[in-house]
């Protein structure tokens, strides 16, 4: 191999080289995903690497908390020993405004946890129906939350199942937990005031989250 060979070659294996180590640079602790922004509330999507310690200087607002994944993570307040959580997809955790901290993903996996950041305080006395969907339809519709800024119903329909005529009042985010038609799983939604009676028209289960914003 003569001289100009050698320095071709050797320029080619530097960069052969460079970039696999830029491809070896670990991913961000978190990646956020906007999803949603309104009057009350902020969503999105955080994304935790597995094993990669994030440092936040924490939260003015309160917020809730639904794990779109199976997983474990640590979480440590201060000088305080770190908290270990064990969840499963679907779980929520409701989370006040908060000082610094420091969440880790101890997953072998990314996780995803969608996050309903709640802007300022309600607007009033909650409304009420005498149509509410618990009340005429608790098959279908099961309150997993509540509290001054919001209500959380736990959405269900089996298989060709109708439900009930009710009413909703507020307006509510909608995170669809697998396929329903044109929208697909972890899809976000707002949804407004309405009467209606909902029915699955597939053969397979319909399961949703509503977060009514008070």
């Amino acid at each position: 191999m003569n001289r100009s060979s050698r320095s071709l070659f050797s320029f080619v294996l530097v960069g052969i080289l460079s970039a696999g180590l830029s491809a070896q640079e670990p991913p961000v602790p978190v990646a956020i995903t906007q999803k949603l922004d309104v009057e009350k509330a902020r969503v999105y999507v955080a994304t935790l690497q597995p094993h990669a310690p994030s440092r936040s200087t924490g939260h003015s607002t309160n917020r809730l908390l639904l794990y779109l994944d199976d997983g474990t993570m640590t979480l440590k307040v201060g000088e305080a020993a770190p908290e270990r959580y064990t969840f499963t997809r679907g779980d929520l955790r409701w989370r006040p405004a908060s000082g610094a901290y420091i969440a880790e993903n101890t997953s072998n996996h990314p996780i995803r946890i969608l996050e309903v950041d709640l802007k300022g305080q309600p607007s009033g006395p909650t409304p009420s129906t005498p149509l509410d969907a618990p009340l005429v339809d608790p098959a279908h519709y099961t309150v997993a939350l509540d509290n001054e800024q919001i209500r959380v119903l736990r959405v269900h329909f089996g298989p060709r199942e109708k439900g009930a005529r009710h009413e909703h009042i507020l307006n509510r985010v909608v995170v669809y937990m697998n396929d329903q038609g044109s929208r697909k799983a972890d899809d976000v939604g707002l949804s407004g005031a309405a009467v209606h009676a909902e029915q699955n028209d597939s053969d397979v289960p319909n399961d949703r989250i509503a977060v009514e914003l008070k």
